[in-house]
């Protein structure tokens, strides 16, 4: 495991990543994590003594990635921008994605729609697992299951799917 000291950044005004929140992995430090690699890349470790696992490295140019913060992750280490970090990281070689089993149940009644799924990337599939995980009720987890299912019998992405469902509602 690497260990560094970084400081909480902010993105002022940067395309999409606008108001992300986020910590420099300079390329000596990705480099001792996975030699050789300059995409996007899962670790897993601790922000302080906060515990993170499945958390992305995404790549900004000359070998320098950026670790974004999201909310769970900042009020489990309770600073802000400015602050500093004691950062302990490895490549998170255990992380898989994990279709729940009412989707894959869904999925296996259309061989088409299954195939389809199975032929996303792994990093677009997990939108449609997530979103779906965060059903709140179970009519709303239903109704989800429904959507992607019939989005992948029509092989709609995740955006497609989602203008798609807006359009019904208005």
């Amino acid at each position: 495991m690497i260990i560094f000291t970084a400081i909480i950044l902010k993105f002022d005004d940067k395309g999409e990543k606008t108001g992300w929140t986020y910590i420099d992995v300079p390329a000596d430090i990705a480099q001792q994590i996975k030699p050789d690699n300059k995409k996007s890349f899962r670790v897993r470790g601790q922000l302080d003594s906060f515990p993170i696992a499945g958390v992305a490295l995404m790549p900004m140019g000359n070998g320098n990635f950026i670790l974004t913060l999201n909310a769970g992750m900042r009020k489990g280490v309770r600073k802000s921008k400015g602050a500093m970090l004691q950062v302990r990281l490895e490549e998170d070689v255990d992380f898989k994605l994990i279709v729940p089993e009412d989707l894959q149940e869904c999925l296996a009644d259309d061989p088409d729609a299954l195939a389809y799924f199975n032929s996303l990337l792994e990093s677009h599939r997990r939108y449609f697992v997530n979103w779906l995980n965060s059903a709140k009720t179970e009519p709303t987890r239903t109704k989800r299951i429904i959507q992607i299912c019939n989005a992948m019998a029509n092989h709609m992405d995740y955006v497609q799917m989602i203008r798609a469902g807006r359009k019904e509602i208005y």
